[in-house]
């Protein structure tokens, strides 16, 4: 594989729209855009999902590391500032424990189902982590689930495995459902040529 990434934009929009259309819009046609509501609010927009999230994309408030294998995207990593990221799954059990916001989140990832099982979701992660860096670095928090020792459907683990967070570096912080973990890490801003507060 010769795995490139792009950040998710207007430019690159029509390359992940081609691959959610692919997916029949992705988990009933969620187009990645059910953690970036408030809870409940998805009940209020159901059926205009492409429509917000594409508006998200224009106004530079959807991040995503978008993975290309030549000129076709083949999945992604979807990372945020927390405001821009507020629902997470387990969230009432996540809120119980008063945490501290982190800077950024990684809710979510998806990979086209022809190419699962290739290391596509560990490249997106790292990427994800990269654009990070570059936008000023900051505390990670992600949302991973443990199946160690279980058979599990790649399609399943949509927030991403423990286990390839722990090799990125997170460490498991508190456990928020039978398989949930909150995993952290801190990312150092990126000093090189060139640096930019956006990714």
């Amino acid at each position: 594989m010769d795995l490139t990434s792009e950040p998710l934009s207007p430019a690159t929009w029509p390359a992940f729209a081609r691959l959610v259309e692919k997916h029949n819009g992705i988990f009933g046609g969620c187009w990645c855009i059910s953690f970036q509501l408030e809870p409940g609010e998805n009940k209020r927009w159901a059926g205009r999902y492409r429509e917000l999230k594409e508006a998200r994309v224009r106004e530079g408030r959807a991040h995503a590391a978008l993975v290309f294998d030549g000129p076709d995207a083949v999945g992604w990593c979807q990372f945020g500032p927390t405001d821009e990221l507020p629902n997470i799954r387990s969230r009432k059990e996540y809120e119980r424990g008063r945490p501290e916001p982190p800077d950024w989140r990684i809710t979510c990832f998806f990979i086209d189902r022809d190419r699962r099982g290739e290391g596509i979701a560990a490249f997106a992660l790292r990427e994800a982590l990269r654009y990070i860096a570059r936008a000023g670095g900051g505390t990670v928090e992600a949302y991973p689930e443990d199946y160690t020792g279980e058979r599990t459907s790649n399609s399943f683990l949509c927030s991403g495995s423990l286990g390839m967070f722990e090799k990125a570096g997170f460490q498991r912080t508190r456990k928020i459902a039978l398989r949930r973990w909150v995993a952290t890490r801190r990312v150092l801003p990126w000093r090189g040529a060139g640096a930019t507060n956006r990714p």
